[in-house]
């Protein structure tokens, strides 16, 4: 007797499709994820491949793994008679040889444990509480069979909305263009890879259902409604716990023509195996009806990110974010910060303070001369009040404003969560480099609400430094 089926419906959808490369499962809870995943990898341990089907299922954290262990050793042996789980390598191998690891990876570099290793199928459960891809796209490199033709090798994920890694996996799998899934597309990375997504809904796991009657109305007392809403349906626009959920459609604008004498400056938060982030920002003097004098409009973005592959970055020297790549084997030529600013007169720009850092040599920031960089004022939670205040604007209308080419400030700012230990704070582990950068951009141009009394109205440091310097020399050629 076979103790566990793929239910008909999503789960036997995703089971079924065994030769596209990468498949996340996942949507709303109690939707047959773990269950899809150990099912997955045992539907191909009968066929020929014998020893040469070899198997690694990973969860976050041990505890987690635990309950994956548990659920496998009520599958495993009823249906495979004769199949062996050892507890101290946390690995099940099978009568013809094929085995499947269980195994729990914490950190970024735990992958390189894995080196050298070779695997035919890889599973990845809840994969959205990865804050990072990285462990996912290094063990891709071990999705591999050299003693053998396997042609249906494959990586399988699950995953629920929220989490440190939700948009992530969101853009990964291309969830915001198929919400309902069901598309399979090649990414433009080279790999030749086939991706889809397979939108798990709680109402089509009627097995569970039928065992646990109440367990969609319980979810009525889980959360917040925007949390009920997203574990219930599967919905993965929604973003439980934003740090900004005062961010929206109103701050973002077409494209248009600034006037010329504005104030325009730059920021930048340094990075090179993590994106770096570029910002050009305009101020407005009121001659533009539709911005509040004093409102930021971020109308330029140049944001360092490895093909297309979010919170990886291009490890560029500081050299060549100055200048661009410019004929460069096996590169493509890429245009630096003096060229994209070219005919701006920039009348400042600020840096992360890590830039001045002089390590045995020259700094990043004077790297990058002739661009002029102060350093910027690094105070975490004022700052992020800053972005906060400037969203929120006064009397309806905003104080801070993106052009619709800001995709990645665009992308990341929105997504940004609590620190889940310092609540004021953004979680580090997220993919904010854009909010760093625009961070140090409103505390150059500190802001504050007209009512606010003058004891307490910030001091602009910056602008006050740039007024004793003649800025005209700055203007790039």
């Amino acid at each position: 007797m076979i103790p566990w089926r793929a239910q008909p419906g999503p789960q036997l959808t995703a089971i079924q499709r065994d030769t596209v490369d990468e498949l996340l499962y996942g949507g709303a809870v109690f939707g047959g994820k773990s269950d899809f995943l150990l099912g997955d990898f045992a539907q191909d341990v009968p066929r020929e491949y014998g020893k040469h089907w070899h198997g690694i299922l990973f969860r976050k954290n041990y505890p987690q793994l635990e309950d994956l262990i548990a659920r496998s050793k009520e599958i495993y042996p009823p249906w495979f008679p004769g199949v062996n789980w050892s507890n101290q390598t946390k690995t099940w191998t099978w009568p013809n040889g094929a085995t499947l690891k269980m195994r729990f990876m914490e950190s970024d570099d735990d992958w390189m444990e894995y080196w050298g290793h070779a695997y035919t199928w890889i599973g990845w459960d809840e994969i959205a509480l990865w804050s990072s891809m990285t462990p996912y796209l290094r063990m891709k490199a071990r999705l591999r069979s050299a003693a053998a033709n396997i042609p249906n090798k494959r990586i399988r994920a699950s995953a629920n909305p929220g989490g440190p890694g939700h948009h992530n996996v969101r853009a990964y799998w291309k969830i915001d263009e198929y919400p309902l899934g069901g598309h399979i597309f090649v990414p433009e990375d080279g790999s030749g890879m086939k991706r889809l997504f397979i939108k798990a809904r709680l109402q089509d796991n009627k097995i569970g259902i039928s065992n646990d009657p109440g367990y969609e109305a319980r979810l009525e007392g889980a959360g917040s409604p925007t949390f009920v809403r997203a574990i219930k349906e599967g919905d993965w626009s929604v973003i439980e716990g934003a740090f900004f959920p005062e961010f929206g459609v109103r701050h973002v604008i077409a494209p248009l023509e600034l006037p010329a004498n504005w104030t325009r400056f730059r920021s930048m938060d340094w990075g090179s195996s993590k994106p770096f982030s570029v910002g050009w920002y305009a101020v407005s003097d009121g001659s533009l009806t539709q911005f509040p004098r004093g409102a930021l409009i971020k109308y330029r973005e140049w944001y360092g990110m490895k093909d297309g592959q979010p919170n990886m970055g291009l490890k560029l020297t500081a050299e060549q974010i100055r200048t661009g790549m410019k004929n460069v084997p096996g590169q493509k030529d890429i245009p630096g910060v003096l060229e994209r600013e070219k005919g701006d007169t920039i009348a400042y720009g600020v840096i992360d303070p890590s830039a001045f850092a002089e390590d045995g040599g020259p700094s990043i920031a004077s790297r990058m001369a002739p661009l002029v960089w102060k350093p910027g004022d690094n105070k975490r939670i004022p700052g992020w009040d800053q972005i906060r205040g400037r969203l929120v604007g006064e009397d309806g209308r905003p104080m801070l404003y993106f052009f619709s080419t800001c995709v990645h400030t665009i992308r990341t700012l929105p997504m940004l969560q609590h620190d889940s230990t310092k609540a004021e704070d953004v979680d580090t582990d997220s993919e904010d480099h854009a909010g760093d950068e625009t961070r140090y951009a409103c505390m150059s141009r500190p802001w504050i609400s007209a009512g606010a009394s003058k004891a307490q109205q910030p001091t602009d440091s910056y602008s006050k430094l740039f007024e004793e310097h003649d800025t005209s020399a700055w203007k790039t050629a």
